[in-house]
């Protein structure tokens, strides 16, 4: 299941057939009449999240920083991600497909061959216990590291942290999840094809493997702790991963709420070796909502790769990189979404590009988003 012997697509696309043919047999068995109940589990929705961008350094080639994998283009109005997305959900089985195209794809995806660069998301899961809420999920489904998500409208910065643009965004494998009768607890485990893989690394044989729990002990506080051990390159060159999230989601008050994060990693410098090159990142973000229709956000951050595990800057110290932003959020309806950011980006080493073939320590930004669901 883990080689390329696993298939996401075809599981996926044969579990919701057999969903589609299941709902189609007990309408036909049990009359018109309860059509609306048979088609009640299975919905369709779609998202599309539109930029515009100035990257204020004019790199040569109209591109971000490569360390950066969302709104990627400078000065081009376009779209960084847009979905359409088939789900079922019954009792004792789900299943999600959805396909997608835009700047995030084609910067996270760049490793899949052919329609494996447009599988946003493809998965199914059985239920395992009548008594309690143990699934078993197969698939490709969003990663079980960090609090920002792939969709723009679900985090609280217009753009992406560095923490989560150098942490997968999806994974591909198997998880087993529970939740708590109280939904406090929540605990996973996992085998995966890899370090945001579908397809794994061509000559690793190892699968890799993660954990995850969160606490939720009220409506105002999450806790979570995430671990990934595994290797992202084949065995004859195999550098083990050792990697721990961390995070905190708190409410303040009703308008005011804060996250704190922390991203520490290791992995080994050359195969077989007992040295560790090690990356760390804190991560933390206030967001101001004083009316139903806006927010404020503002986010601090920095992250610590000198020894270029992650981000490889090529200069002498390595990546160390701080970062400031401030976004402000406006909900046109409930399904339409504008927001506008300016950031700021700053390196001990000088290690943005401009056009005029210099580099730089520091990058500023100044971003719009428009997104739409449905």
């Amino acid at each position: 299941m883990l080689r390329n012997s696993f298939n996401p697509i075809v599981a996926t696309l044969v579990a919701l057939g057999i969903c589609l043919l299941t709902s189609e047999k007990t309408h036909a068995q049990h009359g018109a009449g309860i059509t609306r109940n048979l088609l009640s589990p299975l919905t369709v929705s779609g998202y599309v999240e539109t930029y515009y961008g100035v990257d204020f350094n004019r790199p040569a080639n109209d591109r971000r920083p490569s360390f950066l994998y969302n709104f990627t283009k400078d000065e081009e109005v376009s779209v960084n991600l847009a979905f359409l997305k088939g789900s079922y959900n019954a009792n004792n089985i789900r299943a999600n497909l959805a396909l997608a195209v835009g700047s995030y794809m084609n910067a996270n995806y760049a490793a899949e061959p052919g329609i494996l660069g447009n599988f946003y998301e493809g998965n199914i899961g059985v239920k395992l216990s009548k008594e309690n809420n143990l699934w078993l999920d197969v698939g490709v489904f969003p990663s079980h590291i960090g609090f920002e998500s792939a969709m723009g409208k679900e985090n609280w910065t217009l753009s992406r942290s560095i923490m989560a643009e150098n942490t997968p965004y999806f994974e591909t494998g198997a998880k087993l999840g529970y939740r708590s009768e109280d939904e406090k607890w929540f605990f996973s485990a996992l085998v995966l094809n890899g370090w945001q893989r579908i397809k794994p690394v061509d000559g690793n044989t190892l699968p890799a493997f993660g954990t995850q729990v969160t606490y939720t002990p009220s409506s105002g506080i999450t806790l979570n702790s995430s671990t990934f051990i595994g290797t992202d390159k084949p065995d004859d060159a195999r550098q083990m991963r050792y990697f721990h999230n961390f995070y905190g989601i708190f409410k303040i008050n009703s308008a005011l709420a804060a996250t704190l994060g922390f991203d520490i990693g290791i992995e080994q410098r050359n195969r077989n070796s007992s040295a560790m090159n090690t990356w760390f990142n804190p991560t933390v973000i206030l967001r101001y909502t004083p009316t139903v229709k806006t927010a404020i956000a503002i986010r601090t951050e920095y992250y610590d790769d000198r020894h270029g595990v992650i981000i490889s800057s090529g200069t002498p110290d390595g990546f160390k990189t701080w970062g400031l932003s401030t976004n402000f959020d406006y909900h046109v309806t409930n399904h339409i979404l504008w927001r506008i950011e300016a950031r700021t980006l700053g390196s001990k080493d000088r290690i943005f590009t401009r056009n005029d073939g210099h580099t730089s320590d520091r990058n500023i930004f100044l971003t719009t988003s428009l997104a739409i669901s449905f």
